[in-house]
């Protein structure tokens, strides 16, 4: 049993050193960047330890604007994403023909470069000397005046940037959520039928809480995903997200480090363990919930 165990442990070897080489030493390094004060990459020097990165770092009105719109695109994008995607995977699973054709053309957002679908976005929405845009003719169709959401007011802007995000995580989820519905027992609808229970019944009592595993996987790696935005917002406001207003808070990570401002390691350290924490925290407060409301069975 012994030499079973040792092979085991062998087998486990090279994925235990690569996650620790690429995962727990950068996140215990950053968690002792964040506590040097004034720390020097070039001489790898600091004047001394404390909680002053920190201090700085929630003071910071760059900071506490990216947590401001990193709050706002989670919790809308999240349970709006997931909603459509359920609805989506409820309609797609009730067609039979062409069911893979529609699957596939759902999908395509998920292949296409983000960058790409930020620009076609930013087309979308975008004013200029020639044209106020295709938003805006619709909304000329029903007598609204023509809106900047690119460079206009905030909640515009923040509109641009959760639609764009709900387009972009929507068809992993249907993906998901179309193979877990395919995945319930057709014995439990025929029962039900039978029993004269209506399709709303059906859907509470039966599919929700056979699927909700999967469910409470994509709100899970939904918040994950979404606390780590930063490409979304680059691909429409482009790389100067301050002056936009539209910041994240890893887009805020990334100036400390890399931009115009940047070279300050040390407050950025302050900001990842800080979005470690909240992420963290989201996350077994999901999991609570989850042992409760998902179906085991």
């Amino acid at each position: 049993m012994e030499s079973k165990n040792w092979k085991g442990w062998l087998y486990l070897l090279p994925a235990i050193l690569f996650l620790g080489v690429f995962m727990v030493y950068p996140l215990v390094d950053v968690f002792v960047y964040s506590f040097e004060e004034g720390y020097n990459s070039a001489s790898q020097t600091f004047f001394g330890t404390g909680l002053y990165n920190y201090g700085y770092v929630l003071r910071d009105p760059y900071f506490l604007q990216a947590v401001q719109n990193t709050l706002i695109l989670v919790l809308i994008t999240v349970p709006v994403s997931t909603g459509l995607a359920l609805l989506i995977s409820l309609a797609l699973s009730a067609i039979k023909p062409l069911r893979n054709l529609f699957q596939t053309v759902y999908f395509l957002p998920y292949v296409t470069n983000t960058l790409a679908v930020g620009m076609v976005f930013m087309i979308l929405f975008q004013q200029t000397p020639y044209t106020d845009g295709f938003a805006n003719l619709l909304l000329q169709c029903f007598g609204a005046g023509p809106i900047d959401f690119i460079d206009g007011p905030y909640w515009a802007k923040m509109l641009v940037l959760c639609i764009y995000t709900v387009w972009v995580v929507l068809p992993f989820k249907i993906l998901v959520l179309t193979s877990a519905l395919a995945s319930v027992r057709e014995d439990y609808y025929n029962a039900a039928r039978i029993d004269g229970t209506s399709r709303f019944r059906i859907f509470r009592k039966i599919t929700l809480p056979m699927i909700s595993p999967m469910l409470f996987y994509l709100v899970i790696t939904g918040f994950i995903g979404a606390f780590k935005a930063y490409s979304d917002a680059v691909a429409i406001f482009g790389t100067n997200l301050n002056a936009a207003e539209m910041n994240t808070i890893v887009g805020y990570i990334y100036d400390m480090l890399y931009g115009d401002g940047g070279g300050f390691p040390s407050y950025a350290s302050a900001a990842a363990i800080i979005l470690f924490i909240i992420v963290l925290t989201i996350t077994c407060i999901n999991l609570m919930i989850r042992r409760r409301h998902v179906f085991h069975g």
